[in-house]
């Protein structure tokens, strides 16, 4: 039995397929025509475009618009003119062969980006990795690995994946996968998770401990994997499997079922989207309405900013899509780990302290007053609820509020239509506003707690760090605190608060948060009917004596035990 960290949970016993690497290795050679070189690398580039459109095509079969994104990520990088001009100058001024000027610059990007305790850096890495050694093949003449044209049920069995290797794969046929590295934030990971592919990364020498056509178990809920298992081992797991699948189709009975718990408390449990393309998840998994639309896909799929119509058809998309239920439209939140190619961000020495979300918005005035026209323009198709990210002043809401109003009086002079009921409220992900909840209430329709930047903020700790993952604690009493204050600030002022962090779809959580008196739970769409099925399962009125001494508890871990000894989390 290997032990590695659980990614994706569900379990799978299947034959080993691995998927090696050709050897890529290069010789460094003086050329004598550098013009040629410089063509013969421009061919590649140009050959790998088309093959990161096709797996694009290939992935939007198994992947959300947002998730498929990341290939737009790729091209991006494929296209970057620093990386260009860096090996056509590197073939020029050494005089040396394509494939080693790549790799040494592209070796210089990723130990430069690897080094940054940040998210977005960090995954910049990974993707001018995977971009390199695509180029590197092709230059090389070698085929890469192809997880799509797998036939048979497999357990892909593997180094690492990168995005492009797990975006093809078939979650029909590939039952799961083990890693020798990776961790629980990685791309493969998050993509597993979206795709229900069992999944444990690293397994540090997985690659050396199994051969082609080995069966094995992997368990992605405990983060083992089991190779050659014994009868009775096949015979457990195949029952802890069906097991599994069972639950997952009990779940499927809560769709239409209301978010109440055994004494009639009633929750909204609703779903994290992307784009309008997102719908089909949230309506299948029983989502009561979207809690998060992350506006800035929009604008990413181009490298042209989105028209006022182009973003309007797609705000009344989602708001006729889901007939009536409530849709919160997050406004543009650029920066910190995400960047534009149509916005020239400032460099910066930590970008998700800086000029991001609505700091952007206001330095981009027109950008922003675009988007609220497309929104306001699309407020009279359904229940909309415009929402603030990054704010952290009441000047700073005034304002946002401002200029909305200004836009909403510009369009009825024009005698356009526009909602008077849609609801104005802000993203808590900054301390203090979390502090003032009291004073923002009072101005706001509603709060919803961002508590994947509340969490590092609050702990001044990067999440993607893995030297100080430990402080990555959501259930700690001080992040508690700060939901409870912003929870009860929204009540004092019959208000409504959500939340639209990871920390709203999670188990141990769920308990927590129905004492603390969350009204919505924001999440993905694939976790809507466990939370409900566990919810359904609990009394308010036992949570909010459990949510009271937690309240009381000094670290995360005794918060855990608390939870975990009161309530059965499955």
């Amino acid at each position: 039995m290997k032990k590695g960290i659980a990614a994706s949970s569900g379990i799978a016993i299947a034959k080993v397929y691995k998927l090696d690497m050709p050897d890529l290795t290069i010789t460094k050679t003086t050329v004598s025509d550098v013009t040629a070189e410089i063509a013969r690398y421009s061919v590649a580039v140009e050959e790998v475009a088309k093959d990161l459109v096709t797996i694009k095509e290939v992935a939007m079969k198994n992947l959300s618009e947002e998730e498929a994104a990341i290939f737009d990520a790729h091209a991006l990088v494929l296209s970057d003119p620093e990386l260009k001009s860096q090996v056509e100058g590197k073939i020029t001024g050494e005089n040396i062969n394509a494939d080693a000027a790549l790799k040494e610059v592209s070796d210089m990007f990723i130990g430069m980006f690897e080094s940054m305790d940040d998210e977005y850096f960090k995954e910049r890495a990974a993707d001018i990795r995977d971009v390199s050694t695509r180029l590197i093949a092709k230059l090389l003449g070698k085929d890469l690995p192809n997880p799509s044209l797998i036939n048979e049920e497999v357990v892909v069995i593997a180094d690492d994946l990168t995005p492009s290797d797990t975006a093809q794969l078939n979650k029909n046929l590939v039952r799961g996968f083990a890693t020798n590295i990776g961790g629980r934030t990685s791309h493969s990971a998050i993509l597993a998770r979206s795709m229900e592919i069992p999944a444990v990364v690293a397994m540090n020498t997985i690659t050396e401990s199994v051969n082609n056509d080995d069966m094995v178990i992997l368990d992605g809920s405990e983060g083992i994997v089991i190779v050659n298992p014994s009868k009775e081992q096949i015979e457990e797991y195949t029952e802890k499997r069906n097991a599994f699948i069972a639950y997952k189709e009990e779940l499927k009975k809560l769709k239409d079922e209301e978010s109440v718990t055994l004494d009639g408390h009633h929750v909204e449990l609703v779903a994290n989207i992307g784009s309008p393309k997102d719908l089909e998840a949230v309506i299948e998994n029983g989502g009561e309405g979207v809690g998060l639309y992350r506006t800035e896909f929009l604008y990413m799929e181009s490298a042209q900013l989105p028209t006022e119509e182009e973003q309007f058809v797609a705000y009344k998309a989602v708001l006729e899509g889901l007939t009536g239920k409530p849709v919160v439209v997050r406004t543009l939140d650029i920066g910190g780990d995400k960047e534009l190619d149509a916005i020239d961000l400032p460099k910066e020495m930590n970008p998700f302290l800086g000029v991001r979300a609505i700091r952007l918005c206001f330095q981009e005035d027109e950008i922003f007053r675009t988007q609220l026209r497309a929104l306001l323009r699309a407020s009279v198709y359904g229940d909309l609820r415009i929402m603030f990210p990054m704010i952290a002043t009441l000047g700073e809401f005034r304002k946002a509020k401002g200029i909305l109003m200004e836009e909403k009086e510009k369009l009825v002079a024009e005698g356009i239509e526009v909602s008077d009921t849609f609801q104005v409220g802000i993203m808590i992900e900054i301390p203090a506003a979390a502090v003032l909840a009291d004073q923002f209430a009072k101005e706001v329709d509603f709060f919803s707690i961002g508590t994947n930047d509340l969490i590092q903020y609050t702990f001044a700790a990067d999440r993607m760090s893995t030297s100080i993952s430990y402080l990555y604690q959501p259930f700690n009493p001080s992040i508690l605190r700060l939901v409870k204050n912003v929870v009860d600030a929204a009540h004092a002022e019959g208000k409504w608060a959500g939340m639209c962090g990871e920390m709203a779809g999670e188990a141990i959580a769920a308990p927590l948060l129905i004492g603390l008196g969350l009204d919505e739970f924001s999440m993905s769409a694939t976790s809507i009917l466990s939370q409900r099925k566990l919810i359904r399962s609990m009394n308010k009125s036992e949570m909010n004596e459990l949510a009271a001494k937690a309240l009381e508890c000094g670290t995360m871990e005794e918060v855990v035990a608390l939870v975990e000894a009161a309530v059965e989390i499955k």
